[in-house]
């Protein structure tokens, strides 16, 4: 009898969006997630974020919030202005309580301190909330 392989199936798939401009990390984190059987799309900027956003629905989203073109605050208040609920979870290397604030202000679920976590805690986080 043939063994068949069946691909993944990316309609069951949660899908996350990995928004981060250090190449290392994203890579890290992607290839983590692919291997927890994870949809996932990288993004290097805001820019691309919000318009991978418009075109398509994703079910988390791992946000940096200091990047070029268009930071992680500025695609949160993207999303809220257009009533996105993805969740998203902020990774980021700022630390300060004011940051904090303003980033569950505008709808951040969870906010992680890069410096503060081991990247496979990250992937954890996302697993659990499957």
């Amino acid at each position: 009898m043939a063994t068949v392989k069946t691909a993944k199936t990316t309609s069951t798939a949660k899908k996350v969006m990995i928004v981060e401009d250090d190449k290392p990390i994203s890579e890290v984190l992607k290839i983590k997630l692919d291997a927890e059987g994870f949809d996932v799309t990288v993004a290097e900027n805001g820019k691309i974020a919000t318009d991978l956003l418009a075109q398509g629905k994703y079910d988390l989203i791992l946000l940096d919030l200091i990047m070029p073109e268009m930071n992680g605050f500025d695609v949160l208040e993207w999303m809220k202005k257009e009533n996105n609920k993805t969740k998203v979870i902020v990774l980021t290397n700022l630390s300060q309580p004011s940051d904090v604030e303003k980033a569950k202000k505008l709808g951040a679920s969870d906010y992680i301190v890069k410096s503060d976590i081991d990247l496979s805690k990250v992937v954890e986080m996302v697993s659990k909330d499957n």
